[in-house]
């Protein structure tokens, strides 16, 4: 039997045209032996407009299902991951070779990890691509870190919750992605920091796409009352979570 990875894609008509290419650069990526990838691609609707952009793989599995924002795709994909991990991939992004290979490893080499980031770059209309700085150390991420960051730097975490790879378990135990209209995936990644260590990974692993028609890039994603609203439960779960003090991996305290 083959061990899986999920890769969980969240899809919208405008984006629906970037699926070819976030495909071809998952079918470049290299699993160690005993390894394959399952991608997950729920369309958060029910159009006529996502299917044909669906590559033609027994890999790939495409569901719809009303809209709820991405965070609500996400999280209904999770009903078919059947794989020990799960890895996000945005619709209009592409991973870089070797990004699943690096990020597996630093799961199965350490169980006390929970989730693996790594760094981005965005990928401009012009084709070229952006770095940015403020990367934190390559290697292990301790519990907390992301939210002092996070809460010190104007709502801006050193790593990008478009990267995670992350153990599905946790990720069921946290619910999956936040109920937000925006910024669910920095509050789940928040939550993880919270429960787990995690890890970054220096080698760029995503290159992320910058277009008129992304979800960051429209007004209502500014709007400072909703983002004031988003920012404080995003802080106040990661906090509650910490203050309760549920920790992945459990350990027997007796």
């Amino acid at each position: 039997m083959l061990r899986r990875v999920v890769i969980i894609t969240a899809v919208h008509p405008p984006s629906a045209p970037f699926l070819p290419d976030a495909y071809k650069s998952l079918c470049e990526q290299e699993l160690p032996d005993g390894w394959e990838w399952h991608w997950l691609i729920q369309e958060d609707g029910e159009s006529d407009e996502v299917a044909p952009h669906v590559p033609d793989d027994d890999r790939v599995t495409f569901e719809q299902g009303r809209p709820g924002g991405p965070g609500v795709a996400r999280t209904m994909a999770l009903a078919h991951a059947d794989g020990e991990y799960v890895k996000v991939l945005d619709a209009d992004d592409q991973l870089t070779p070797g990004a699943l290979a690096r990020d597996l490893a630093a799961l199965e080499g350490d169980s006390a990890i929970g989730w693996a980031t790594s760094r981005v770059l965005d990928l401009l209309p012009d084709g070229s691509t952006a770095g940015f700085p403020g990367d934190p150390e390559a290697g292990p991420i301790e519990r907390g870190a992301v939210l002092d960051f996070w809460k010190a730097n104007g709502f801006r975490a050193q790593v990008h919750p478009a990267t995670l790879l992350v153990r599905r378990e946790l990720l069921l135990a946290l619910g999956g992605w936040m109920a937000l209209p925006a910024s669910e995936d920095t509050g789940l990644l928040l939550a993880l920091n919270s429960t787990s260590r995690g890890w970054f990974s220096p080698e760029v692993g995503l290159l992320y796409r910058k277009w008129p028609g992304q979800a960051t890039g429209q007004a209502a994603h500014t709007d400072a009352a909703e983002r004031d609203a988003r920012m404080a439960v995003v802080e106040a779960r990661a906090r509650a979570l910490s203050h309760l003090r549920w920790r992945y991996p459990v350990t027997d305290a007796r």
